[in-house]
Formats: C-alpha cells, structure tokens, sequence
C-alpha cells in the first residue's frame, strides 16, 4: 500500500508571508487594448477618468523569469503561494468593495497580504483555499479593498466532468434583462493571458489542455468571465457606481462555445450569470450600486 499523504494543512502550519507593496502608475494602454480585445467601439476610460469595476486587474502585472515558470507555465513559487508539493491552482471567487473608482493615468499603491488559509475536501480529493487581500490606494486614499479566493490542489483531481467534446454551434438560451454573447476563440484568450501576464497553458496551448489537464480545449479565464459580467453593468447602467461586488467561478468553459453573460438589475443592484447550452451557470455575481 502506498502510505497516506500528509494534509495539505500540515504544509502551511507556519506558512505566514508577510504584506507586499506594489505602485503602479496606471498607464492607458492596458485598458484600451482590453476595449479592443473586447471589440469595443473605443477605450472604456481614457486618461483622468473612473477605472470600471476590476479593470485594475490589467495593473500591477508580475512578470517572473522564464526559468521561473513550471510546465504548466505558472510560475513555481511565489510570495502568497503555498509551499504543497505537485501544486494545481485555480480562481474560485471574490469580493471587492469600492469606495471611489481609481483614475486611469494617476499613480496607485497596493498593499497585498494573506487573509485566511483552509483546507477543506471535496469530491476531487482535498483543497487548500488561500484568500489574498488587496487595499488599492490613489492620493492617499483608499479607493478599494478587495479579496480573491484562490484553491490550490496537490497532483490531478480524482474526477473530471468534462465535456468529451465541444459543440460549437450550439448557443444558450436567452436570459435576463441584460444580455452580452460573446464567441471566445483561442486568440480571444491568447490576447488576454497577454495582457494579464497569465502564462498557464491551459488558456492557449490547445495540446496541453487536452493531453496534460484532461480539457476538451483551452479553458476561458476565470477573471474574464468576471469582467464580462460587470461589463453588463457598465453598459447597461452607466449611470450608477458600483459600490460592492462579488463573484464565483463555478465550472470552466473552453473556446469556441457560445456564451452569453446575462443580469437582472433590482433596485439597489444586479445579479449577474454566464451560461452556455451546457451550463446555466458557469459564474455569478452579484453587485450592489452605491
């Protein structure tokens, strides 16, 4: 018999990395080169104006060495990622609360820290959720505080319900009030993992989605579906701030399948959702208007 492997709890018992500062000065030409990813018209904000809701993301970009990454493309260590061995990780969620839009163009300051640590077990074998903490500053003030859930897994899960294959020409049925289809393709995702400095295969390399991970094709990221569903919001109602908002990624998609990001505004907010014919709800969120 083979002997049982030690808790993934046990890896972290003195794991404590301490808060991490980054400054960024917020250039221009991530954001118009999303809008243009995106197919939009023009930049969502040009020089001076509000950043929409987690388009930050696009700042504060970590660009290890090459001889840093692992095969899979992430990078093998790093400040708030834990020491387990055979290390798989994914975005399971969010919560950001805003107390003023950040301004494109004006330098910001990051405070990142370690929130909570759990092990837990689910039915793919045990996980490790790593919660890390962002306090976003701009002019001495703090404009955001945000918090993204993170699992981590030691070696392959124990179950995939993955589709065998994709079909490509079926599309969801329509939902909400608010509705955005969007055709992702590997370039679509080539160009993001860019743009975030995401270098995990599983996003572009459509053999080693396939052949290592057990995908039908390359997976869409989490955080752009994230993006996409308050792209709702600031599309549909641009008049109102976005005071609070968090999100859940619950089952992947993979490129070529039609989706459709879809929300239900209420009085003080919206619910928001991505679907394809396969899945009624790939993600949610939900967010609250000041």
């Amino acid at each position: 018999m083979r002997p049982t492997p030690p808790p993934l709890s046990s890896y972290v018992a003195s794991w404590a990395p301490g808060p991490v500062t980054a400054e960024d000065a917020l250039p221009v030409g991530p954001v118009a080169a999303l809008s243009a990813v995106l197919d939009l018209p023009e930049a969502v904000a040009k020089d001076g104006e509000p950043l929409p809701p987690l388009w930050h993301w696009l700042h504060f970009l970590h660009w290890p060495a090459q001889r840093e990454l692992g095969t899979d493309g992430h990078p093998r260590d790093g400040h708030f990622v834990p020491p387990i061995p055979h290390r798989q990780r994914m975005i399971a969620g969010g919560r950001c609360e805003i107390t003023e839009p950040l301004r494109l163009g004006e330098p910001a300051e990051r405070i990142s820290s370690l929130g909570t640590v759990t092990a837990k077990h689910g039915s793919t074998g045990e996980l490790l959720f790593v919660t890390e903490r962002r306090e976003l500053r701009q002019r001495g003030r703090t404009c955001l505080v945000e918090e993204q859930d993170i699992v981590y897994r030691s070696g392959r899960g124990s179950v995939r319900h993955h589709p065998a294959a994709l079909d490509e020409a079926a599309a969801p049925d329509p939902d909400g009030t608010w509705q955005l289809p969007l055709h992702p393709d590997p370039t679509l995702l080539f160009r993001f993992s860019a743009l975030t400095a995401n270098a995990h295969r599983i996003h572009y390399d459509t053999p080693y989605a396939q052949g290592e991970e057990g995908y039908p094709g390359p997976v869409v990221h989490g955080p752009l579906l994230a993006l996409l569903m308050l792209e709702l919001v600031r599309r549909h109602a641009p008049a109102r701030r976005v005071a609070s908002l968090s999100y859940r990624l619950r089952r992947p998609l993979f490129a070529g399948e039609h989706l459709l990001a879809s929300g239900t505004p209420s009085g003080s907010g919206a619910d928001l959702r991505i679907a394809t014919h396969r899945e009624a709800r790939h993600a949610t969120a939900e967010v609250t208007f000041a």
